[in-house]
C-alpha cells in the first residue's frame, strides 16, 4: 500500500499537483472502478430478492413448521432460478477490509517523500489521527447516510435503524484513525453516490421488468 501511494504521488508530480491527499483520492477512484461490476451485481441481487420476498414468505409459511430443511432448499432453488446470491452483498465489504487495514497501517508510519506534500487543505498531515476541525468525520457520516439512503428499504425496521446508527458509527471511527483514511472513506462514498445514481437507473428497469413478469404469472 505504501508503494502504491508513492507511485500515485509520483503521478501527481507529473501533473504538477504533488500531494499525497490527491494520491489517496486517485487510489479511491481506482478501487471504486474495480469494484463497480461487483456493486452492480450486488444491487441486482438486492432488487431481485426484494421482488421475490412475497414468494419467499409463502415458502416459509408452507414449510417452516413441517420441514425446515425443505424450506431452505426451496428458497435456494428460487434464488438459483432467478440467478441471485443472497451472500453477494458481503463481497464488496470483504474486499474493502484488507484495503482499509493496509491503508491504516501504511499511514500510521508513512515515510513521505516530502512531508509538506502530506498536508491536505486544513489537515497538517494525513498521518495525524483525527481531524482538528472534525470536518472529515462529519463528511464521512453524511456521505455514508446519503449513500445508504439510496439503497435502504424503508419498509424494513432493521434497515431504518441501521440508516441512522451506521453513519454515526462511521463518523466516530473516522475521528479515531489517520486523517488520510477518513479522506479515503469520504471520497469512496462520494464516488459511490455518483455510481449509485447510475446503478439505481439500471435496477429501476429491472424492477419494472420483474413486476411485469410477476404480473404476467399472476394473470396466468
Amino acid at each position: 500500500m505504501a508503494a502504491l501511494l508513492n507511485w500515485l504521488y509520483q503521478f501527481t508530480q507529473l501533473i504538477h499537483l504533488p500531494n499525497y491527499g490527491l494520491a489517496i483520492v486517485l487510489l479511491t477512484v481506482i478501487v471504486k472502478m474495480i469494484l463497480y461490476p461487483l456493486t452492480v451485481k450486488q444491487m441486482r441481487s438486492m432488487v431481485v430478492m426484494q421482488q421475490l420476498a412475497p414468494r419467499v414468505k409463502e415458502i416459509q409459511e408452507r414449510y417452516k413448521s413441517k420441514d425446515p430443511q425443505k424450506m431452505q432448499q426451496k428458497i435456494m432453488e428460487l434464488y438459483k432460478e432467478h440467478n441471485v446470491n443472497p451472500m453477494s452483498g458481503c463481497l464488496p465489504l470483504l474486499i474493502q477490509l484488507p484495503i482499509l487495514i493496509a491503508l491504516y497501517r501504511a499511514l500510521l508510519h508513512f515515510n513521505y517523500a516530502d512531508p509538506l506534500h502530506a498536508r491536505f487543505f486544513w489537515i497538517g498531515s494525513l498521518s495525524q489521527v483525527g481531524d482538528p476541525l472534525f470536518i472529515l468525520p462529519v463528511l464521512a457520516g453524511i456521505t455514508t447516510y446519503v449513500q445508504s439512503r439510496m439503497t435502504t428499504n424503508m419498509t424494513d425496521p432493521t434497515q431504518r435503524i441501521m440508516l441512522i446508527t451506521m453513519p454515526l458509527f462511521i463518523a466516530w471511527i473516522s475521528s479515531t484513525v489517520p486523517a488520510g483514511l477518513a479522506l479515503y472513506w469520504v471520497t469512496f462514498n462520494v464516488v459511490g453516490i455518483v455510481q449509485q445514481h447510475f446503478v439505481n437507473r439500471h435496477t429501476r428497469v429491472l424492477k419494472e421488468a420483474l413486476s411485469q413478469g410477476g404480473g404476467s404469472r399472476e394473470n396466468r
